[in-house]
């Protein structure tokens, strides 16, 4: 490809800015971020300026800009025909500690006890098995049409989307080679691929990028989320999780009629006891993760690894405002593993966007 010389000077004086600590306007990081996208920079010049971005730290303008950029430049929608709001499960990926996938199968728990979900989701970053990596495993095809997703959402009140479909032309690009954070793992989650998704519990890698996350959310329209860091008390707080936490406090950040509030939750806020993070930590990989989640899936319901896809699924089901309160909607997420509706959700995700011999698939995988 042929680059423009001015324009790849004008982009390294600006990763020259950046690393000297300069902050940029939200239009001048738009435009930047167009670039990377849209692939008019030579991938060094793009990796060099996405590190030397996550290393000064974004501002809230810089990372609104991050947002305009990718929405306008990378994002294609769907707009599902029902009168009800959507919610999403999500985390930004890149936390210390590494969990077995949690949003995930908490998204099919929040969708069984009656929330419509629009889940996102994409590959591996920096652990074991991403969103998509689990789905596939599962019969699940990112080859899918996103109409699929949408009729899928439609019919069941779950859909995924994942970002390898719906961020084509930049994000999926680069998420095929990245192994490092950068913004995207920030502005990535925060994308709104459905139209109708208006709350989302968006868990986050360091406690200082919950209030940024909301502060965007806030900013592009959200009416009501929820962003936990949590950890675990057998490590230092600096090592944390990007999800409501079993094994330890979580810092909660959350958007609720307008206000923003922070505070700290334990896992007696959800009506469970502490576990040990071991019980909790991911597998060495994506097949033992699956195994893992579909455990649980298929009716064990009291386990450390179901409390934590419990206690996430709660606060979907608040900031849908379908269950205010966090110990009744763990329960009544953990009646839905009992009686099997969770499940349910599951195959009939895969039965809408799975591969040819998805529903095969999922089924020997259920047998073991």
């Amino acid at each position: 490809m042929n680059y423009n010389e001015e324009n790849m000077r004008g982009f390294g004086r600006l990763i020259g800015d950046l690393v000297a600590g300069n902050d940029m306007e939200r239009a001048t990081c738009k435009e930047a971020y167009r670039q990377v996208i849209l692939n008019e920079q030579p991938e060094l010049q793009q990796g060099a300026f996405l590190a030397a971005h996550l290393a000064k730290k974004a501002t809230l303008e810089e990372l609104c800009g991050v947002w305009d950029a990718l929405y306008e430049y990378d994002t294609a929608t769907i707009s599902p025909k029902f009168d009800e709001e959507c919610c999403d499960i999500v985390g930004t990926g890149s936390d210390a500690l590494k969990t077995i996938n949690v949003s995930t199968p908490a998204s099919f728990l929040a969708a069984a006890c009656g929330v419509k979900v629009a889940k996102k989701g994409a590959r591996l970053v920096t652990g074991v098995s991403g969103a998509t990596d689990i789905l596939e495993i599962m019969g699940l095809s990112i080859a899918s049409p996103l109409n699929k997703a949408q009729k899928c959402l439609e019919a069941h009140g779950i859909c995924y989307l994942p970002g390898e479909a719906f961020l084509q032309a930049g994000w999926g690009r680069l998420i095929q080679s990245m192994r490092f954070t950068s913004t995207f793992n920030i502005i990535g989650p925060l994308t709104k691929p459905c139209a109708k998704t208006t709350s989302i519990v968006i868990g986050a890698y360091a406690p200082e990028i919950c209030p940024q996350l909301i502060e965007v959310l806030r900013g592009t329209g959200t009416k009501a989320a929820m962003s936990p860091y949590g950890m675990s008390s057998s490590h230092d707080s600096s090592l944390g999780i990007d999800e409501v936490s079993v094994c330890g406090p979580t810092t909660m950040v959350e958007l609720r009629h307008d206000q923003v509030e922070t505070y700290t939750l334990t896992p007696a806020d959800f009506g469970i006891k502490e576990h040990r993070f071991e019980a909790i930590s991911s597998k060495k990989d994506a097949i033992a993760n699956v195994s893992a989640i579909l455990n649980v899936m298929q009716g064990q319901a009291d386990t450390p690894v179901a409390d934590m896809f419990c206690v996430n699924a709660a606060c979907a089901l608040r900031v849908s405002g379908l269950e205010e309160d966090l110990k009744k909607g763990t329960e009544m997420a953990r009646a839905t593993i009992a009686d099997g509706t969770a499940l349910e959700k599951l195959r009939q995700l895969i039965r809408y966007q799975g591969a040819e011999n998805g529903e095969e698939v999922f089924t020997a995988l259920l047998k073991g």
